[in-house]
């Protein structure tokens, strides 16, 4: 098969083609990209179950709830997949920065700062990743015994993916801190992201309880 040029989207790939690119030996995409994607898998369930429940009599007291989760999950499975083509780029930036000439001790300077840049935008990418996870995870914890029955599964895959996109998100912010020569700055991201991912695995954690449950739910208060 014809690998598809470097300038697409990986949201206008295919499957199987997203996959080659993965598989490759190439280091883009990478494991900030992927996590971007499973989350946006996340996304697009979390979306489905919505309009699985909507419209139905036995669903109607949670309407409020599922036009809120059904808009949520279009506009965060978009976010998602954007972040996927910016981490690639971040990554790239990153890499361009490495290559920079340092025999001279200008050019030395000119590539530890072109470094710091790059390391701070590829950290900045991912933690836009992880807070799109910890918002989709609240909704979809929302729907947890507020949705169709029937596809009360799907809404516990959705928690999954999106925990599992999280931490993958949040592992590349890590990775990056070091080299952004800004203690302070590093400090404050690693403590954001151990908060983001707690609260997370936390709603993941609390769907699960209630869909293995098969607990029906309260509606929310308006």
């Amino acid at each position: 098969m014809e690998r598809p040029t470097a300038g697409v989207a990986f949201r206008d790939l295919t499957i199987e083609e997203f996959g080659e690119r993965l598989a490759s030996p190439e280091p883009v995409p990478g494991g900030g990209s992927a996590s971007a994607i499973a989350a946006s898998l996340g996304a697009g369930l979390v979306a489905m179950v919505a309009q699985l429940s909507r419209g139905r009599p036995r669903y109607a007291a949670y309407e409020a709830t599922l036009e809120r989760a059904l808009a949520a999950g279009e506009r965060l499975r978009d976010r998602l997949l954007a972040l996927a083509d910016q981490d690639a780029a971040a990554y790239a930036t990153y890499a361009a920065a490495l290559k920079l000439p340092r025999e001279t001790e200008a050019e030395q300077a000119e590539r530890a700062a072109a470094l710091r840049s790059a390391a701070r935008r590829a950290a900045e990418v991912p933690m836009a990743c992880v807070e799109a996870c910890a918002e989709l995870a609240g909704v979809a914890e929302s729907m947890a015994g507020r949705s169709n029955r029937n596809a009360s599964s799907d809404v516990l895959v959705a928690a999954l993916l999106v925990a599992a996109g999280a931490r993958g998100a949040a592992a590349n912010v890590l990775t990056n801190l070091p080299s952004m020569g800004d203690d302070e700055l590093a400090d404050r991201l690693t403590r954001r992201v151990q908060a983001l991912l707690a609260g997370v695995d936390d709603l993941a954690s609390r769907t699960e309880e209630i869909v293995a449950g098969g607990e029906t739910r309260e509606p929310q208060s308006e």
